[in-house]
């Protein structure tokens, strides 16, 4: 499997996992795994051959908020900033976050209103407050870009 986490073989630290293939989900546990190159080999709960581990493939693994740690001041997940209003210092309304991208020098956040922005996600340059209660972010961002 390809993971996201940081560091990668991270995913193996969460169990159980939730499996999600179109409208279908099962959970299932993580018994062991490793990291093998660029991907991670898992061993999982009730698959025991090749061909139960093929019947895995294409499926998306999740895991529960409720298993993450919690994120300390100025540390946000993912997760939690896609679906955020987002609006720039003079109250302009840009739209609402729709995705996030890792660039190497900076993570960017996708805003999609009406039109499609990526602004550079830098705390307290571009992006003076974010506000998950209230479900906004404010930004210090012309409107022309």
């Amino acid at each position: 499997m390809f993971s996201y986490t940081e560091p990668r073989d991270n995913i193996l630290v969460y169990s159980p996992w939730l499996l999600k293939k179109g409208l279908e989900e099962k959970t299932i546990l993580v018994l062991d795994g490793q990291l093998q190159g660029k991907t991670i080999v898992a061993q999982l709960e009730g698959i025991n051959d090749r061909d139960n581990a093929a019947s895995l493939m294409g499926w998306e693994v999740f895991i529960k908020s409720e298993q993450l740690p919690a994120s300390s001041e100025d540390e946000y997940y993912w997760s939690d900033l896609v679906g955020l209003d987002v609006e720039n210092i003079e109250g302009v309304q840009f739209g609402k976050i729709e995705n996030l991208l890792e660039t190497g020098a900076n993570d960017v956040i996708f805003v999609k209103g009406d039109r499609e922005r990526a602004i550079p996600f830098l705390l307290d340059q571009t992006v003076i407050s974010i506000d998950l209660v209230a479900g906004k972010m404010i930004v210090d961002w012309d409107p022309e870009f």
